[in-house]
């Protein structure tokens, strides 16, 4: 969990710098985009998975 908390609060100061600085973010500003870099790291997860299973 301290990971997690760790990762907002970077996230935060990452996306307050980049707006005081007047440069777009550096992630996708939908919801979509975010849910495909959800995507691609779930599907990383269930490939180690299925790889196990058939090791």
């Amino acid at each position: 969990m301290a990971e997690v908390l760790i990762a907002m609060v970077t996230g935060l100061m990452v996306g307050l710098l980049f707006s005081a600085l007047k440069l777009p973010i550096p992630a996708p500003p939908v919801l979509p985009g975010v849910m495909g870099i959800v995507g691609v790291y779930l599907g990383s997860i269930a490939y180690h998975e299925i790889i196990k299973y058939f090791h």
